[in-house]
């Protein structure tokens, strides 16, 4: 696909690479974009350190803002986007390079105009560039992201726990997991140690690069909705650290009494009895009656231990969106839970050179995806493939819907079991 011109899409100039010294504006075009109240300094200052100026672009209108047309100076910010290098777990633990699409705003004065086009064009032309065979992103309107070739790929669990009146059956060894509070940034490269031995194990966590530790730290009191700061509990078994939950305490008073809400921030376990020793800590912390939930993954362990499921209203929400850049690179990072021999027919309208047939052959140790001429056996858009990469919504559902269609008979059931996952992909945090 040819890139947008200004004459077709009524911009008047080409999304260009981010220079340093324009962060502030191109970041301030981003804030005010979402409503254009201001961030506390330390998170703005932590964006700035760990942006990457190199993959981050954005549109400036006006005298010298044209791609190689000029400094930029004089020129108005009307479009952001930004990238991200992640490397991303995908079924079978491999890690995959990922581009965490970020960042992106489009001045109101500039809607309709053709000014995201014209970043995703660029973008992910970008993207491809760098060897990169995945792009990922959170988006603030699903509706915004099919047209480019994002699909749902993770959802996430969300919940209010009525604490007073739900019960937690924990497993054996529970007892044996010690706890202790201890102030958050002394123990943050315990608990990093911690994350990083969870990450393969689950499709859809990020690898994080250095300086991405620092955002389980950001604790502005304008964000704590009158909640206590961070508190941090550490999980210890035979000695060895292996777990933590990072949470706050809102406290309220009702005529009954003492009615806070434990707001949980992150928690992870290494093993069963550190999850649950966790999760009964927070169901029993003194003067409160309700656990906030945001963001956990759809098939943790709690759910199944407590008495009463309905008082703990769980409520789904979508999560990561993933985009096949290089399908064929994508499709052999991973493995299949079932032996898969598949012939797909891709459409990719925005990235051509993704269209057309691949055969996919794979297995649990492996897998390869060539071009071929043979027939087409399912047939399917890159968004399809997207949702269903990390396994966790699977391609019979899809098909069911009347996104993917069954050339030959049979062979929807078996790719759809092969591209499923024993564990629920899951994103453990935003970008």
């Amino acid at each position: 696909m040819e890139r947008p011109t200004s004459e077709d899409s009524g911009v008047t100039a080409e999304p260009r690479v981010l220079r340093r010294d324009e962060w502030d504006t191109w970041y301030g075009t981003l804030i005010r974009a979402f409503g254009g109240v201001p961030e506390p300094a330390e998170e703005v200052e932590l964006f700035r350190e760990l942006t990457r100026v190199d993959r981050s672009i954005g549109i400036w209108e006006g005298e010298g803002g044209g791609e190689g047309g000029g400094d930029g100076e004089g020129g108005e910010c009307v479009g952001t986007a930004g990238a991200f290098a992640f490397g991303m777990t995908v079924p079978g633990g491999a890690r995959v390079p990922a581009a965490g699409v970020t960042m992106v705003s489009v001045a109101a004065t500039h809607r309709r105009r053709g000014v995201l086009t014209s970043m995703m064009r660029r973008q992910l032309d970008d993207v491809r560039a760098w060897g990169e065979p995945l792009a990922v992103l959170t988006a603030s309107e699903p509706a915004i992201y099919g047209r480019f070739g994002y699909g749902a790929a993770t959802f996430a669990l969300n919940a209010e726990i009525d604490t007073s009146r739900v019960r937690l059956s924990v497993p054996a060894g529970t007892d044996d997991v010690r706890l202790r509070y201890e102030a958050p940034a002394d123990v943050l490269d315990a608990c990093e140690e911690v994350y990083a031995r969870l990450v393969p194990g689950r499709p859809g966590m990020l690898a994080r690069r250095p300086g991405w530790e620092r955002l389980a730290l950001l604790d502005p009191e304008s964000g704590r909705d009158g909640a206590s700061p961070l508190q941090c509990v550490l999980a210890r078994r035979g000695g060895e650290v292996t777990g933590y939950a990072r949470f706050r305490v809102r406290p309220a008073w009702g005529s009954e009494g003492p009615k806070g809400t434990v707001v949980l921030d992150d928690l992870a376990g290494l093993d069963p009895a550190t999850e649950a020793a966790l999760w009964r800590f927070l169901f029993g912390i003194d003067l409160t009656s309700t656990l906030a939930v945001r963001g956990r993954p759809v098939d943790e362990a709690w759910q199944y231990q407590v008495s009463d499921v309905r008082r703990c209203r769980p409520e789904l929400r979508d999560a990561l969106y993933v985009r096949l850049v290089d399908v064929g690179a994508a499709l052999a990072a991973r493995t299949y839970q079932a032996p898969v021999d598949v012939v797909f027919e891709v459409e990719d309208a925005f990235c051509p050179w993704n269209a057309g047939r691949w055969r996919l052959s794979g297995d649990a140790k492996g897998a390869s995806c060539e071009r071929t001429s043979d027939p087409a056996e399912l047939a399917l858009s890159v968004r399809e493939l997207g949702s269903a990469y990390l396994g966790g919504v699977s391609l019979g559902s899809l098909g069911a819907a009347g996104r993917v269609r069954e050339v030959r008979a049979g062979a929807l059931a078996a790719a759809s079991v092969g591209f499923g996952s024993d564990v629920a992909p899951w994103l453990p945090h935003g970008f």
